[in-house]
């Protein structure tokens, strides 16, 4: 049953407001047919002529002709709707975050998005997902770190340092240590065309041993150079025989050698004492990474060593000094610089000490 018809009066300056409605052709079609059902009904209109001429319910005219007649122009805009109640709030985002600091089921290395899902039981995984993305948790990326124990690690941070942001006057600054048991390894190489065309460089999966090399290597910080020499194994005299080499490649100038805390570098005061121009510096305790050298040996594992093959060990040995002579071509110093960190300390850190 239609509610009984209302009268409209419309003001001089509503009926302006609805007619440019009207007219204007960025209109929403459901303003538009309110706006004509105001004006036909301000005219005198019944409420089934306008519903035939606009194209809608009888009701939906007596909706408007009420709206309209009990509260203006502001009666014919959507009144605020409270819309579907969320599955998932806030407190459901905490129960997977408080979830996520727990350790995961036991056998499983770390959480998954079904296993967080599992574990809370009314949460569905695509929800899970959704939320580790918007908060940008990957659970599958790792990170490693190392925190130094060194009682004096500052003194010998700071000692580091300072030989590479303020060198002594007149003096050669080295940063010296060995990449063991790098492998002479063979394997089948060439060109891997796929079915979409793209064409990739590849190698097999099987490969044949021919022995491995360790090398000695010695950064000049001032230049960035290198001097390298290759050995069966890096014990204390293959050490010493390459210091005596390094020695020879700068004789009469005042040393700093910088090394990390290897067996072999220490408890060599005989070999100091009678070269008294080499002074050694050690770096923190698991802070090895203070030596720049550490950097050169990624940058030849990167453009020497990776994805290569050959065929005997001496072969690999030519390659790396191939590499270094090409190097020390274009070598240029190492920009040292300090960034600041703002970590927190992780948390569930667990050493045992045996």
């Amino acid at each position: 049953m239609i509610p009984e018809a209302r009268e409209v009066h419309l003001s001089r300056k509503d009926r302006k407001v609805l007619e440019a409605c009207c007219r204007s052709p960025v209109t929403l079609q459901r303003d538009l047919k309110r706006a004509r059902i105001v004006l036909l009904a301000a005219d005198g209109r019944s409420t089934r002529s306008i519903a035939k001429e606009v194209g809608v319910q009888p009701r939906i005219v007596s909706l408007w002709r009420h709206r309209y007649a009990d509260h203006g122009l502001e009666g014919l805009q959507d009144k605020p709707r409270p819309g579907k109640q969320p599955i998932y709030t806030k407190t459901t985002d905490k129960r997977i975050l408080k979830l996520l600091d727990k350790p995961p089921p036991q056998g499983f290395a770390r959480w998954t998005g079904p296993l967080l899902a599992e574990a809370l039981g009314d949460v569905d995984v695509q929800y899970v997902w959704r939320f580790l993305r918007s908060h940008k948790i990957d659970l599958v990326a790792r990170k490693s770190w190392c925190e130094s124990n060194d009682p004096n690690f500052t003194a010998k941070a700071a000692d580091v340092v300072g030989l590479y942001v303020a060198p002594p006057a007149k003096a050669i600054v080295l940063c010296v240590d060995e990449k063991p048991s790098i492998q002479a390894l063979e394997r089948a190489q060439g060109y891997l065309k796929l079915p979409s065309g793209r064409a990739l460089t590849g190698q097999s999966h099987d490969y044949k041993r021919h022995g491995t090399t360790t090398l000695f290597a010695a950064l000049e910080v001032a230049t960035g150079k290198i001097i390298a020499t290759h050995s069966k194994r890096r014990r204390r005299v293959e050490f010493l025989d390459f210091m005596n080499s390094v020695t020879a490649a700068f004789p009469n100038r005042k040393l700093h050698v910088i090394l990390d805390n290897l067996n072999t570098h220490k408890k060599n005061e005989d070999w100091l004492k009678a070269h008294p121009n080499v002074q050694f510096h050690f770096t923190p305790t698991s802070a090895s990474w203070l030596n720049q050298v550490e950097v050169w040996f990624s940058i030849l594992q990167g453009q020497s060593l990776s994805g290569t093959s050959f065929t005997s060990l001496k072969q690999l040995q030519e390659h790396i000094d191939a590499y270094v002579n090409a190097y020390n071509d274009r070598a240029e110093p190492f920009v040292w610089t300090k960034k600041k960190v703002r970590q927190r300390r992780f948390k569930g850190r667990r050493i045992t000490q045996l």
